[in-house]
């Protein structure tokens, strides 16, 4: 669920901030019916079973949707090749998608620990992007709070990974979280966007 954002060094462009709204209105969808298929295809899983064919698919995927996503926000923005947090989140979540394709194979448990680490060390660059930025960028309190929030859920993610009754309902509400946050952030900046052009 990570979301970088605009460069301090420059203003933001009306065309930037658009095609930053699509993208986080892409990515809230994205993520809810990501919810509805995880929901709908592992709902009884428990920390000891093997992930279905479905549900391991989706898994392998959520890391690797975000690594495209956060891309695409790096070419919206200009900061694709000056971005270290940027650079390093894209690494991480491709290192994610590898491991996951592993952990797919293993247990729910181990789905857990993989997601959750990667849920903790974005979380954390996210954060402390948005803290960074927020007295030259702006609208960068949903950032705050969502870098936050998804480092307390790939803790708790981690923690749970041991327990036998642990399954991938919190995964799914994790997402779920992530996909209201990408609506506010496509709302701040739509506010943004309105306030530069009076």
């Amino acid at each position: 669920m990570t979301q970088t954002a605009l460069p301090s060094s420059t203003t933001a462009t009306t065309p930037t901030l658009t095609g930053l709204r699509s993208l986080y209105l892409i990515r809230a969808a994205f993520s809810l019916i990501w919810v509805t298929l995880l929901g709908t295809t592992s709902a009884s899983l428990v920390s000891a079973d093997k992930p279905t064919p479905v549900s391991a698919v989706l898994l392998v995927l959520y890391p690797l949707w975000d690594v495209i996503a956060t891309r695409l926000e790096h070419r919206m923005t200009g900061t694709g090749s000056t971005d270290r947090a940027g650079a390093v989140n894209v690494a991480l979540g491709l290192a994610t998608t590898v491991v996951m394709i592993a952990a797919v194979f293993s247990t729910v448990g181990t789905v857990l620990l993989v997601f959750g680490l990667w849920a903790l060390l974005s979380g954390a660059i996210q954060l402390a992007v948005a803290i960074r930025r927020r007295r030259t960028v702006g609208a960068q309190w949903p950032m705050i709070i969502s870098g936050g929030l998804s480092v307390l859920a790939g803790a708790s993610f981690a923690a749970m990974s041991a327990s036998a009754t642990s399954g991938l309902s919190g995964v799914a509400g994790y997402s779920g979280f992530g996909a209201w946050w990408f609506l506010v952030s496509a709302i701040a900046l739509s506010l943004r966007n309105r306030r530069e052009q009076r």
